[in-house]
């Protein structure tokens, strides 16, 4: 069903867009659509499980139950999921989750045929320690060719004590990049063009200088050559839009915790000075916009698969207001920033099909594709 007018506001249906629910499930935190099966859909829920549905019905057996595996509660639990270009042959694919010490967790398991995954064939790709604190776990995975990004948060508490978001020893607070193919009995490899490979700091590191990168994405639709927009969650005033092209991210140093948004961030917990050279957000936004913003939600800039009215345009909304936005991402700035009209409660994610529909996971349970011309 497509939402009704109480949740479709004039602005909405004005641009002739709506939220049609696909279905409820156990507090879902992701979706996406697998290479070489276009009538498949997978959602994520955060307590450890993946589910399928086929043709828009939802299989009764899960595709991946890992849930004696996941350590879930607050910001923690099963976060995303990526199938790799080769998917259709491989079988592979990768999950983002917390495990039961708290640390962050990204496996290789194979499906078993179409609609499950075989549990027994998990492989540990990459494990990072983050037991202090429950928060600023990152969660995303992405493809971009057959390389896998992966966005992790700070460390947690307030204000990176530790300061592991600027230090280029520490694998939190960061963008990384891998080869997650095993080679040579190593569980994973570096690229050698990643820019700290022969330099000080973890070869892992593509970018740095983020709090809690939860969701980012890769922009094809825009330019010949791929873009990236990092949605970094900010500490108590801003929240912020990374926006750069995948070749000027590659080394650069989004800011945290000597900045947050565009601003310089001082507490009792940083003493950070300003590193110079920093890459600046191209948007944000204080927690006093609609009606009590904090904690912003990326999703993607819609291709030819998405409305039309929207063609070109990033979607992103915020876990607090709920309000639905798009803007018009530029290298520099943003522009012409706007509401869609439409709501959705507690968002965790938007998501992406083979077909470039838009999706939009509620954390209450329903999850609803963007439908209009």
């Amino acid at each position: 069903m497509v939402l009704a007018a109480a949740a479709l506001t004039a602005c909405g249906a004005a641009q002739g867009l709506g939220l049609k629910r696909i279905g409820r499930f156990d507090t879902p935190t992701y979706v996406a659509g697998a290479p070489g099966f276009p009538k498949l859909l997978f959602v994520v829920e955060q307590p450890g499980r993946i589910v399928v549905l086929r043709g828009g019905h939802r299989l009764r057996r899960p595709f991946l139950d890992i849930r004696s595996l996941v350590g879930f509660g607050g910001e923690r639990g099963l976060l995303s999921a990526a199938f790799p270009p080769d998917y259709a042959k491989s079988r592979r694919f990768y999950v983002y989750y917390t495990d039961l010490a708290g640390d962050l967790r990204v496996d290789e398991l194979k499906r078993k045929n179409a609609t499950r995954a075989a549990r027994s064939s998990r492989r540990t790709v990459l494990r990072i320690p983050h037991r202090a604190h429950s928060n600023h776990n990152g969660g995303q995975l992405q493809f971009l060719g057959r390389l896998l990004y992966l966005g992790t948060g700070d460390g947690g508490s307030a204000g990176d004590p530790p300061n592991n978001a600027q230090s280029r020893d520490s694998l939190l607070g960061k963008l990384l990049r891998i080869d997650p193919r095993p080679s040579g009995g190593r569980p994973y490899t570096v690229p050698a063009s990643n820019p700290f490979v022969g330099r000080p700091g973890r070869d892992e590191i593509y970018s740095y200088g983020l709090r809690n990168p939860f969701r980012f994405s890769f922009d094809t639709v825009t330019a010949k050559r791929p873009r990236i927009a990092i949605a970094d969650v900010g500490q108590s005033r801003f929240e912020e839009l990374d926006y750069t092209t995948v070749a000027a991210a590659r080394g650069a140093n989004f800011g945290w915790d000597a900045f947050e948004g565009f601003a310089p961030y001082r507490d009792e917990n940083s003493g950070t000075p300003d590193p110079g050279g920093t890459t600046k957000p191209i948007m944000a936004y204080d927690h006093g916009r609609d009606g009590g913003s904090c904690s912003i939600i990326g999703g993607y800039v819609v291709g030819p698969g998405g409305p039309s009215a929207l063609r070109g345009r990033y979607l992103y909304t915020d876990y607090c207001a709920g309000e639905l936005r798009s803007l018009v991402p530029h290298l520099r700035r943003a522009a012409h920033d706007r509401r869609l009209g439409l709501h959705v409660p507690f968002p965790t994610c938007f998501g992406e099909d083979n077909r470039g529909r838009i999706y939009v996971c509620s954390q209450e349970g329903p999850v609803y594709r963007l439908v209009g011309r």
